[in-house]
């Protein structure tokens, strides 16, 4: 079993700890369950669930209900599978700073809060090693035509789906 960076070893006998993110899909349907998760306690404890979580989910309650507000945060927190812990927290400042108290709203302050980020020095390329592609800077893809090309068929694989059921229905 592989531990996440930044786990530190249990030394107590019997000593669990449960990660948030392993019961956001069980949450999302149950948003009643995360006030008293004690996922959401050791998330605390462990600096992943700050003031600002915290400070958001006040405002998103208060702005659409116990219900919606807690449904809203676990969408939040179920963006922490994309973005860095650092640009989430940093689009969570933003969007409760503006009032925008949805998911979607925390997502788009936080990639602007990566794209504003300085970009990486470039690696040294390893002879026999293979290449690495790096995103293109967002100044550079504001400057690129729209791409028009037409979408690709995916006819070919309705002519497969057709042959397989084909293959069952016969005893």
């Amino acid at each position: 079993m592989r531990k996440s960076p930044g786990t530190k070893r249990l030394i107590a006998r019997g000593a669990t700890r449960l990660e948030l993110d392993h019961y956001l899909e069980a949450l999302i349907r149950k948003p009643g369950a995360l006030p008293g998760a004690t996922a959401l306690d050791q998330a605390r404890a462990a600096g992943r669930f700050t003031p600002i979580h915290d400070a958001w989910w006040q405002a998103a309650v208060k702005a659409h209900g116990e219900r919606e507000g807690t449904r809203a945060l676990i969408e939040v927190l179920l963006l922490s599978r994309h973005l860095p812990h650092e640009h989430l927290v940093t689009g969570l400042a933003a969007a409760l700073k503006s009032g925008a108290l949805t998911a979607d709203a925390v997502a788009l302050e936080a990639r602007k809060a990566a794209d504003a980020e300085p970009e990486e020095p470039a690696q040294p390329v390893v002879p026999g090693s293979p290449p690495s592609i790096a995103p293109l800077p967002a100044a550079v893809r504001a400057r690129l035509p729209p791409d028009t090309r037409p979408l690709p068929s995916v006819a070919h694989y309705d002519q497969l789906l057709r042959l397989r059921r084909s293959d069952h229905s016969t005893p």
